[in-house]
């Protein structure tokens, strides 16, 4: 048996410098774009499931060259990718898979980078965090921006009140619910089950890449890393069983005040994982939003159509921080 990757493997070199910072109790791995002043506006990227920072290599390079200031040749944002508690290089604890908790990680992890607000980045599982993190923590959020992952409200609406779905999401949710068994298939034949997932939402178009192979290289050998995929599951096992618990009834309501910050949605045409029927539930939880459909594109639309994620994000950027 193969011995099993130490979290080193996700220091991946790149025009990035990788960090460890503390918040909330443990350590994070952070990967922050070069060229970005540390007084600048502060824009966390937040990864989905099964993923680690990698996720968003294109928005750490494109960001960057995106904001760059034509009279310093820097960039007037700080942008950093974060892997979330329990991936990648991050510390990996038995507990605080909840809600509460990892809107409390953020929340810590922009004091720890000596700010005091940011806009939060993120996709599917990334984005409950950035909502979370929103609506429980909102003077350290200037805005959200979110990649397929509709509010958390609409998105249970919508499994309830909408066939399709409900059949897109629930088969994948409830098989993680057993103890032991799902870890064990999240890990068989060197992690084959991860890259199963991501062709299952991706789009046709971006499977074909060199792109697309390095990609599930990358996370086939992070989910092996000792602790990721109890982990990773933990997630999805929380959002299912907290609904039946009183904590996840009070996190329910309280994700049900209105969000009045700027908030940008976007989502793949073709994703087939988050339908358009909960995204158009989300509109009545904000204020200030903005939806945009990305043609062709799937579940992975920051990693799938980089060029246009990184024109839709830029330009939101340049609305929530304008000059």
């Amino acid at each position: 048996m193969a011995p099993r990757p130490d979290p080193s493997v996700v220091r991946i070199d790149g025009p990035w410098r990788h960090l460890q910072v503390h918040a909330n109790g443990i350590r994070f791995h952070v990967v922050e774009a070069n060229g970005g002043p540390a007084d600048g506006p502060l824009v966390i990227l937040l990864h989905g499931f099964g993923s680690f920072w990698w996720s968003w290599r294109h928005q750490l390079r494109g960001l960057g060259e995106a904001r760059a200031s034509e009279a310093t040749g820097r960039t007037n944002a700080r942008v950093v990718a974060v892997d979330l508690r329990g991936y990648g290089g991050s510390d990996k604890p038995p507990r605080g898979y909840d809600g509460w908790t990892l809107a409390g990680d953020t929340a810590g992890l922009i004091r720890a980078l000596g700010h005091s607000s940011a806009t939060l980045v993120g996709h599917a599982d990334g984005g409950l965090v950035c909502w979370a993190t929103a609506i429980l923590h909102p003077r350290a959020v200037d805005a959200v921006a979110l990649v397929s992952s509709p509010h958390p409200a609409a998105l249970r609406a919508s499994v309830l009140g909408d066939s399709a779905q409900r059949r897109a999401v629930l088969p994948w949710l409830l098989r993680y619910q057993v103890p032991i068994w799902p870890e064990r298939k999240l890990m068989r034949h060197n992690a084959i089950e991860v890259e199963r997932v991501v062709r299952a939402r991706a789009g046709d178009s971006w499977l074909a890449t060199e792109d697309f192979a390095e990609t599930v290289r990358h996370l086939r050998q992070a989910i092996q890393i000792p602790g990721a995929a109890h982990s990773t599951l933990e997630y999805q096992r929380w959002a299912v069983r907290s609904q039946l618990r009183a904590e996840g009834r009070r996190f329910m309501r309280a994700m049900k005040r209105p969000l009045d910050i700027p908030m940008l949605h976007l989502r793949g045409a073709a994703d087939p994982y988050v339908l358009a029927d909960s995204v158009r539930r989300t509109a009545p939880f904000v204020s200030r939003g903005q939806f945009v459909s990305i043609p062709g594109t799937g579940h992975f639309a920051h990693e799938e159509t980089p060029g246009q994620v990184n024109a839709e994000l830029t330009r939101f950027l340049g609305e929530v921080y304008p000059g």
